[in-house]
């Protein structure tokens, strides 16, 4: 079967280019709302993800959810330090931080609404136990003191979270000493400080949880059965990574299932816009596909040129729409962890995954919206194409 060359089929999409560019543009806004969807629920899950260590092990009461609604008192902390397997750091101490974590109230800088912001207390050896953190300006708090660092997104959009300013919260003044770059993880949006003074000024009696590293990963397995067998131990074990990704769940599912929602229903309006393009593109081409059946072009060749012609659009209105979305990596925003309700700041992340994903969406409208007319096209008698012509 003789096929219709691609340069025809391209030349009439230019003929027609101001139709083909407002079709494209409409089928271009919709895969820019899919693919920012998809972008969004990937960077908040590689932010959280990104936060947690492979090595490293996150100890949590039995059923607690997230930190701020775990419990581990000072025995069972003790017994865990106390616990074979745990690496250690130059001079021989084991590298295992007890911390407990709660949420704090802060006024935005510029709006001064309020937003929860998580408030960790921690440790020299929890710093180590985190080596995407690193000092951005100023230094580590004195352990003992009311001095805070403050997680670079937290510096940046809360008022008094500044190196050098003065948060209150607790019953207490609190010295902003240094501010932190975590890379891109969780930790950015995280306000830290000595462990002991976090637990008197929250009038807490247990840490929220222990974190430690591991000598040999391989060993998390039996150590987590260990302490199952334990009587005394009411907490559980999870890799950090493990931890993380979970904590991501509930919120990038929530986004993808209603980013996506939205864009099945703006994805109606651009298939019917590439229907009636191409029934318009059929009518004004009545002769044109008399004459190439007259050439000996089967039926299927003119539903192939015609389907092509609206993949042709719909690829052009998917490239268009994903280079816009690709703009949104350099924006930095802020939303509310679903599962800890405080402030988390991420930033959008294009994958491979999510390009291909986003060109086959578009791919699909086009198919639908091209089909009903280059089916049309293809029925059409030779006799009567020419009469019409």
């Amino acid at each position: 079967m003789k096929q219709i060359p691609l340069s025809y089929i391209a030349r009439n999409l230019w003929v027609r280019r101001v139709t083909t560019l407002l079709t494209a543009g409409g089928m271009a806004l919709v895969v820019y709302v899919f693919a920012t969807v998809l972008m969004m629920s990937e960077g908040i899950r590689a932010t959280l993800i990104a936060t947690g260590q492979p090595d490293n092990v996150i100890a949590l009461r039995k059923g607690a959810g997230a930190e701020i609604n775990s419990g581990v008192d000072r025995v069972q902390a003790n017994i865990l330090e106390s616990l074979p397997g745990i690496a250690t750091d130059a001079d021989g101490r084991p590298l295992i931080t007890k911390e407990p974590v709660v949420l704090n109230n802060l006024p935005k800088r510029g709006s001064g609404k309020p937003s929860n912001v998580t408030v960790r207390g921690t440790s020299e050896r929890g710093l180590q136990l985190r080596p995407q953190v690193q000092m951005m300006s100023g230094r580590m708090f004195r352990p003992g003191s009311s001095e805070i660092i403050t997680g670079k997104a937290i510096a940046s959009g809360f008022q008094g979270a500044g190196l050098g300013e003065t948060l209150r919260f607790a019953g207490r003044d609190w010295t902003v000493v240094g501010v932190f770059d975590a890379g891109r993880t969780g930790f950015d949006s995280e306000i830290w400080g000595d462990s002991e003074q976090m637990l008197q000024a929250f009038r807490r009696g247990a840490f929220s949880s222990v974190v430690f590293r591991l000598a040999d990963a391989s060993q998390f397995e039996a150590i987590k059965a260990r302490l199952e067998d334990d009587p005394r131990m009411t907490v559980e074990l999870k890799r950090e990574t493990v931890f993380y990704a979970e904590q991501s769940e509930a919120l990038a599912k929530f986004i993808s299932i209603l980013g996506t929602a939205l864009s099945v229903i703006f994805s109606i309006g651009a298939i019917v816009g590439a229907m009636i393009t191409m029934f318009a593109a059929v009518a004004s081409r009545v002769g044109e596909i008399g004459t190439l059946r007259a050439l000996g072009f089967q039926r299927g060749a003119v539903l192939l040129a015609f389907m092509l012609e609206s993949l042709l659009l719909a690829l052009v209105g998917g490239v268009i729409g994903l280079a816009a979305a690709s703009l949104m990596q350099t924006v930095n925003i802020s939303t509310t962890n679903f599962q800890t309700f405080s402030e988390l700041a991420f930033q959008f992340k294009l994958t491979p995954a999510i390009a291909w994903q986003t060109l086959l969406f578009s791919l699909f409208m086009g198919f639908v919206g091209g089909f009903i007319p280059a089916w049309g096209a293809a029925r059409m008698k030779i006799v009567d194409c020419l009469r019409a012509a």
